[in-house]
């Protein structure tokens, strides 16, 4: 079986870390904005065949599975230059042999929060499924979703304290043969939340997302990302 390793620096992607807690409801909005420059390497073996726009983005969820038998590791980390805290996330994405349109990956998440020590946070268990086109597709839609278990130490704001869920709706358009742009709406729930200090109450958070990639040159990706979260506790 094949496998791809693909490593990025970007935010939390939605996962939810520590969070606090208020008797009366509280709305937090971010917003994030990114533009980049990728450059592709591509083993000398493979220079024969061109590289797509797919699997480029940074902060961005892209509506391709991966093909069948090929797994993909994604690593990502995200550091606060704020406050210091950071956080590491490992993906292994797996589709079905005989499925190839279902897809199941797994994330871990280690990660340093609000001057604690460093250690394992929520795990994430994810289904996706390819229900429009592909990555040869001009269109792709492949809606997530996911499980959300409370492995983190809370006291440590290193998780929720909770189990969730989450949802993922990623769409991709290829405009031109150099231009794509992925679209993302999503939410988490969490019935039963818990802060450093133990109280509880159900949260939500919306995100939506969009974001362009040209193909500049063939080893070469220009990216203009952008994403607005909400979060209620």
């Amino acid at each position: 079986m094949a496998e791809k390793v693909l490593v990025r620096r970007l935010s939390l992607e939605g996962i939810p870390m520590g969070i606090s807690l208020s008797r009366s409801p509280r709305t937090r909005w971010s917003y994030q904005f990114l533009i980049g420059v990728l450059l592709l390497v591509r083993p000398a073996a493979a220079q024969t065949t061109q590289p797509g726009i797919e699997d480029n983005s940074f902060l961005i969820e892209e509506a391709y599975n991966q093909e069948r038998g090929v797994v993909q590791h994604i690593s990502t980390f995200s550091r606060m230059w704020n406050t210091k805290d950071w956080a590491y996330n490992f993906t292994q994405e797996w589709p079905l042999h005989r499925f190839p349109r279902h897809q199941l990956s797994y994330t871990l998440v280690a990660a340093h929060a609000g001057g604690s020590t460093t250690g394992w946070g929520d795990t994430i268990l994810n289904y996706r499924y390819q229900l429009v086109g592909n990555g040869e597709s001009h269109t792709a839609f492949a809606p997530r979703l996911s499980l959300l278990l409370p492995t983190g130490d809370v006291s440590q704001n290193r998780g929720v304290g909770g189990v969730g869920v989450q949802i993922g709706l990623p769409v991709s358009v290829v405009l031109h043969s150099k231009l794509v742009t992925h679209w993302n709406a999503g939410a988490t729930f969490v019935a039963h939340a818990q802060d450093a200090v133990h109280d509880r109450a159900s949260t939500a958070g919306y995100n939506l997302g969009q974001s362009f990639v040209w193909l500049a040159h063939t080893r070469l990706n220009v990216l203009m990302e952008t994403i607005l979260r909400m979060d209620r506790a």
